[in-house]
């Protein structure tokens, strides 16, 4: 049986960031991946996914910050991953599937497809978006109609011809939905819950501006209603700065029909909302009150003659009389893309840390002595989403890992 003071679960930034963190300390430690780093981003997105964050946001722990305001591919940014691992001598064991986390006398025990380890201390580095989360009517789908998430779909050509319904408005879906319309398809984008916010804002990108103004760095134990901000719908952007952002608008201009939120399906039928103006309408709200937030920084900081004037955009248009209905399979949509978001897989984790809905219990990322969790949404900050935030996280998580793993010593 192999033993470490601590085991890293998967080779994305998460884990390779907490990597470099702990080789810093001279913490000796392993890092396991079911296939190579960076797997999900090489084999689980789809080919035309590029990033959402410019490259400039997307540096890794002790990289030089890129310059560039251009947007990676994801195959691109794998391929930097899997450069990072080497350059940083990550000590990473490849196609180790991890079969278990458990408690153990002296720690805790990992079971692998190539052995078992024991380690002084855990991290579960392997992200918030390993499932994706279907809703409870997914299971209605008639045989016939071709199903796919976010996770599988990989380009249009796999499809089979006919109209689309792309089942979720937030980024996944918005870009999806572009993507498929492009290829000659006709689709229907069902909206739910969504965040619309333009991607460049009085000649920046908006990001730039959130994290200027301090948005991302808001810490987890300062929040209201944390939980209700951690389940937030991702910002709806495209990995590009040119032509208009993408949102609701920009696709029905295309010809992307709008359609409310999927509430059931029923005897072949699929069956929409009729609260598509309202959601609509909570979108553009919130929209302007970020970019009055943006105003206000802009203006306490001296900016105001730098930047280009503030500007508002046109708000959603909604049909007078949006469908409240669509056949599914013959004469209808021969395809259901459920863009409806994503989930984390714990299954391996055999450990009293689970909440009532499933979900790991942690305080900013403390899940229990010695156990710490990277990868999800808000973990410490708003930063934590973003590729950027690994950096910062596996800083601030280190010091639990090393009170353990000195008291076992």
């Amino acid at each position: 049986m192999k033993r470490t003071e601590v085991v890293v679960l998967g080779a994305g930034q998460s884990g390779l960031a907490m990597s470099r963190e702990l080789s810093q300390h001279g913490t000796d430690h392993l890092v396991l991946e079911r296939r190579c780093a960076g797997n999900s981003w090489r084999h689980e997105r789809w080919d035309g996914l590029t990033l959402l964050t410019p490259d400039w946001m997307n540096a890794l722990p002790g990289e030089d910050a890129p310059t560039s305001d251009g947007f990676s591919r994801a195959a691109a940014f794998a391929d930097r991953l899997a450069a990072y691992a080497d350059a940083t001598a990550t000590p990473l064991r490849t196609n180790a599937e991890v079969q278990s986390l458990r408690a153990h006398p002296n720690g805790y025990m990992v079971q692998t497809s190539d052995g078992a380890i024991l380690c002084n201390a855990a991290v579960i580095a392997t992200g918030a978006c390993a499932r994706p989360a279907l809703p409870a009517c997914a299971a209605a789908l008639p045989e016939a109609v071709h199903s796919a998430s976010p996770l599988s779909y990989k380009r249009p050509s796999d499809l089979p011809s006919g109209p689309v319904l792309v089942v979720g408005a937030s980024s996944s879906g918005q870009q999806i939905a572009r993507e498929l319309h492009l290829s000659g398809r006709p689709v229907t984008i069902a909206v739910g819950s969504l965040v619309r916010v333009p991607r460049r804002y009085r000649g920046a990108d908006i990001l730039g501006w959130m994290t200027a103004s301090g948005l991302f760095d808001i810490p987890h134990d300062e929040v209201d209603d944390l939980d209700r901000v951690r389940r937030t719908p991702s910002l709806a952007l495209q990995g590009s700065a040119q032509g208009p952002s993408l949102d609701l608008n920009t696709l029905q201009d295309l010809g992307v029909e709008i359609v409310g939120r999927l509430a059931t399906i029923r005897d072949g039928e699929a069956l929409f909302s009729g609260g598509l103006a309202n959601a609509c309408a909570m979108a553009d709200l919130k929209m302007n009150r970020l970019l009055d937030t943006i105003d206000t920084w802009i203006v306490s900081h001296g900016l105001g003659r730098l930047a280009p004037p503030p500007e508002r955009f046109e708000p959603t248009r909604v049909p007078a009389r949006p469908r409240l209905q669509g056949t599914l399979g013959a004469g209808g949509f021969q395809t259901v893309i459920w863009a409806t978001g994503y989930r984390p897989d714990h299954r391996f984790v055999d450990l009293p840390v689970f909440d009532a809905k499933g979900r790991i219990r942690h305080d900013g990322g403390v899940v229990a002595p010695g156990l710490c969790v990277m990868g999800l949404p808000y973990l410490r900050r708003r930063r934590s989403t973003f590729i950027s935030g690994a950096g910062g996280d596996a800083a601030a998580l280190v010091p639990h890992l090393l009170r353990r793993t000195r008291c076992a010593a």
